[in-house]
């Protein structure tokens, strides 16, 4: 009875065993079961799994003895698109290539012709990879499979497409040059046990973008808690769409206000210039909507762009005011001829000036009161105008503006932040 109880466990065992290397794709293979490897890439050649624990050994990161194990990785940078300066994020594709050592996996090739099999990526030890930065991540191939040589190197091609927050600085919009960092980080392995070791490609092909990739460099930062390497990518603006929709409509109002001040002195220009304020008012609201917004250094042309604002206002108010006040004057030389019967009288023995020219007279001088003051505030705001113009050139060319380090960079992992 004991003997038959022993037998019938031995069976079952053996039973539970193959149907478990059936499921993940392994056997145990015999000098029969070679014929059948071309069939199936996905057997391992020599490969006996003869328990769970067995199998759960293999998902394990490979031994490297005292060292760390090193994953050798390619990005290559297929594509930089959808640049968002308002919500501070950059979209990408990207295909990373993964090579790494496992001498558990490799096999005795005398007398095989296979050089290499592939294998699903479940089925094996694979870094698994985050990005620090990501929004979303869509993975191209949500089953990739591994290839494998005879020596236990393994060969793991991932592509996927990701956007990713970037700190773009903005300061010098639309000639702005910004560095955006992909971080790439493994939970699941010390930095005993897992070492990167990167270098990026690039395979950009299109340049017809508004913002273009200028250069790219892969690092492995020092003194981290987890394995990681990073891959900054160098993106430059083209400048062309922010020119032609801001800048230019913007030198245009300027012009057109100065060119403003050669009309007449009177209701014309006033409602010359109350319309182009109103004009530039809407045009600033649309400005302020497409810039973005900083806490530590906003666009400078934000600063330019209000200081034209007020450059208008103020030429519309000295239109307004010198134009209200020659009207009032006419309206008191109107009404001053009521004491032109007692000069008749008074000058009976010359009459050579009629009231009318004595009238015309007044006006005349009042007038060019007016006028002489407009003229010299043209003067004034011409020049005001100019020196402006070269003071923004000088501050566009040389400051530069150094944004507050963010919390993480002033106290890393938690720490305190500095005040």
């Amino acid at each position: 009875m004991a003997l038959w109880l022993l037998l019938h466990l031995t069976f079952l065992r053996l039973a539970t065993t193959q149907s478990f290397a059936q499921e993940h794709g392994f056997g145990a293979l015999g000098p029969r079961s070679w014929s059948n490897l071309n069939l199936r890439f996905s057997v391992w050649p020599s490969f006996n799994l003869s328990s769970p624990q067995e199998f759960q050994e293999i998902i394990q990161i490979p031994n490297n003895g005292s060292a760390p194990l090193l994953v050798d990785v390619q990005v290559f940078v297929s594509n930089v698109f959808n640049v968002d300066i308002l919500r501070y994020t950059l979209s990408s594709k990207l295909l990373l290539r993964l090579s790494w050592l496992d001498t558990r996996l490799a096999w005795n090739s005398t007398g095989h012709q296979l050089g290499t099999v592939t294998l699903p990526w479940d089925s094996l030890w694979t870094p698994g990879l985050v990005i620090r930065e990501a929004l979303w991540v869509n993975w191209q191939d949500q089953n990739p499979r591994a290839r494998v040589d005879q020596d236990g190197r393994v060969e793991l091609y991932l592509a996927l497409t990701t956007e990713t927050n970037c700190d773009f600085e903005l300061f010098h919009f639309p000639r702005d040059q910004n560095e955006c960092k992909l971080s790439f980080f493994t939970l699941s392995n010390t930095v005993m046990e897992l070492e990167f070791r990167a270098r990026v490609v690039n395979e950009i092909v299109s340049v017809k973008r508004e913002y273009v990739v200028q250069d790219m460099k892969a690092q492995t930062p020092s003194q981290q808690l987890v394995p990681c390497f990073e891959v900054t990518l160098s993106v430059q603006n083209t400048a062309l769409k922010a020119i032609i929709a801001l800048l230019v409509p913007g030198q245009a109002l300027l012009l057109a206000d100065l060119c403003g001040g050669l009309l007449p002195l009177g209701t014309e220009r006033t409602a010359y210039k109350v319309t182009l304020l109103l004009s530039y008012l809407v045009f600033h609201s649309s400005l302020v909507q497409s810039l973005p917004s900083s806490s530590s250094c906003n666009p400078l042309l934000i600063y330019y762009f209000t200081a034209l604002l007020l450059l208008l206002c103020v030429s519309t108010t000295e239109t307004v005011l010198l134009a209200g006040l020659l009207a009032r004057e006419n309206l008191r030389a109107e009404s001053s001829p009521s004491s032109a019967p007692r000069g008749e009288q008074q000058d009976c023995g010359n009459p050579g000036h009629s009231p009318e020219e004595a009238l015309r007279g007044v006006k005349g001088s009042r007038r060019s009161q007016a006028e002489f003051a407009d003229h010299i505030f043209f003067l004034v705001y011409v020049a005001g105008v100019m020196c402006g113009q070269c003071i923004f050139a000088g501050l566009w060319k040389w400051v530069t503006c150094q944004a507050d380090p963010a919390p993480g960079e002033a106290a890393q992992h938690g720490g305190q932040p500095k005040l």
